[in-house]
């Protein structure tokens, strides 16, 4: 797809005065990634900031954080970047197993996690993914995605020189870290948020602040309730006004029509890449941006702000992958992988989480029919792309089987839901399952389901 003109000519002003700091190859593979993908970077960027009177300078800036954290990118990385340059797609290769879990369940910390390496060799594992590891705060934390600080290691796993030590063994045996990296939120002891309670009208402007319930009110008119049960409501009352807190009163959304918060997450995103991670799970990203008379989840600026970051990716650190954590319809979560003007150059994986319902789906009934309905009209993902395909994870099961789809093969969708929740619950007569129920909504009857692999296949029980 050829660039707007538009991005190319603004992609040219700032390289033209850019002082980089960078010397032989550097400078010149930083030019040369800039002249590729920075009109890329700009297609994301200019239609949330491109109005604005600064957009040129803020840009160069932009540009000089690039420039900062390739000059401070280790050598092994940079040599990693060129081997990733050449084969861009690795992250499809057929043996690329990923192993998932909290570092301190498997392994006590990350040093502890370096011991255990020649197991998860043995295994096949090419894709580790350490759950939670980040700073996070004390006490309630949901799961440890509630950051105070991400450039630190939460210290019951360790520090930053541990985690630099976990992905240099882990690349000595051709393996690559998954951590998880929250973009929609930060906790409320966070230090931009502390900022925010003592008054610091810069770091107010990083969150949304209402002084009233007026524009609070209005927007749940739309808005669904993710907690309901102990988290109701979208906002939550600080001294400085009602603050917008999607999941829980201490976690606080990010303001993204702020420019500024594109910069501090690119540069947080930057480090951690330059301290061996090479792929990251961006958390809760439906959420990124507000509108008013919607749920706010799914909006198209989403996907502008994520080929942003994967284009700056591409340009200081071209070994990093992004995975989108969005758990949505499938017509839905392919915007995720790029379509449109977008196409192929959001993230590079995405969960196939239609698949994995589908796989619990068939289990229950003893029936495929509706599996291969759904698989056989799934919109295919772009080819620089591709689905993370699993069977359980951390989160609950959220039923994602329309009534459209159901009725297509004969079956009513708010039976079945139902049937599949009382089912792995174990509440269905012969069910083998001895999975929770999650969030149970006694008006729509909506009811997820936790529980382990073990739990819901019927291990556990035998």
């Amino acid at each position: 797809m050829v660039a707007n003109p538009l991005y190319l000519n603004l992609a040219e002003k700032p390289l033209a005065t850019l002082d980089d700091g960078l010397a032989g190859a550097d400078r010149l593979l930083f030019r040369a990634r800039c002249e590729r993908y920075l009109p890329e970077l700009i297609e994301g960027l200019y239609p949330l900031y491109g109005e604005r009177d600064d957009f040129e300078s803020w840009l160069a800036k932009s540009l000089k954080l690039l420039a900062h954290h390739v000059q401070t990118r280790p050598q092994d990385l940079k040599d990693l970047d060129l081997k990733r340059d050449l084969n861009p797609d690795w992250f499809q290769a057929p043996d690329i197993i990923g192993y998932v879990f909290y570092g301190d369940r498997f392994a006590g910390s990350l040093k502890g996690i370096i011991d255990r390496l020649d197991y998860l060799s043995e295994l096949g594992v090419r894709y580790v993914h350490v759950m939670p590891c980040l700073k996070m705060r004390e006490g309630e934390n949901d799961g440890g995605y509630a950051v105070i600080d991400y450039k630190a290691i939460d210290p019951s796993l360790g520090d930053i020189d541990d985690l630099e030590a976990l992905t240099q063994a882990l690349r000595a045996r051709n393996m690559s870290l998954c951590i998880d990296l929250v973009l929609n939120h930060c906790a409320k002891e966070h230090p931009w948020a502390k900022a925010a309670l003592a008054g610091d009208k810069h770091y107010q402007d990083y969150f949304y602040v209402f002084p009233d319930r007026t524009l609070p009110d209005r927007y749940e008119e739309s808005l669904l309730e993710i907690f309901p049960d102990f988290a109701p409501g979208n906002f939550s009352h600080y001294p400085i006004g009602w603050v917008w807190t999607t999941f829980n009163e201490y976690q606080w959304d990010l303001n993204w029509t702020n420019p500024q918060i594109f910069l501090e997450v690119l540069d947080i995103l930057l480090f951690l890449a330059n301290k061996g991670v090479e792929v990251f799970r961006l958390d809760a990203v439906a959420f990124m941006w507000k509108r008013l008379g919607t749920v706010c989840q799914n909006e198209a600026e989403v996907h502008a702000i994520l080929q942003a970051l994967r284009a700056a990716s591409r340009i200081a650190a071209p070994a990093v992958i992004h995975k989108a954590e969005a758990i949505v319809s499938p017509d839905k979560l392919i915007p995720y992988l790029g379509t449109g003007e977008h196409y192929g150059k959001v993230s590079n994986l995405a969960y196939h989480n239609s698949l994995m319902v589908q796989y619990w789906s068939s289990l229950a009934s003893r029936d495929t029919k509706l599996m291969s309905y759904v698989l056989k009209s799934f919109p295919k993902a772009p080819p620089s792309s591709t689905w993370v395909s699993y069977l359980r994870c951390h989160d609950d099961i959220g039923w994602a089987v329309t009534d459209e789809d159901a009725a297509a093969v004969g079956l009513n969708g708010f039976f079945h839901r139902k049937f599949l929740s009382d089912y792995y619950a174990g509440d269905f007569p012969g069910s083998h399952a001895l999975g929770a129920v999650f969030q149970y909504n006694p008006q729509t009857q909506d009811k997820r389901i936790s529980g382990s692999f073990a739990a819901l296949v019927g291990l556990e029980k035998s």
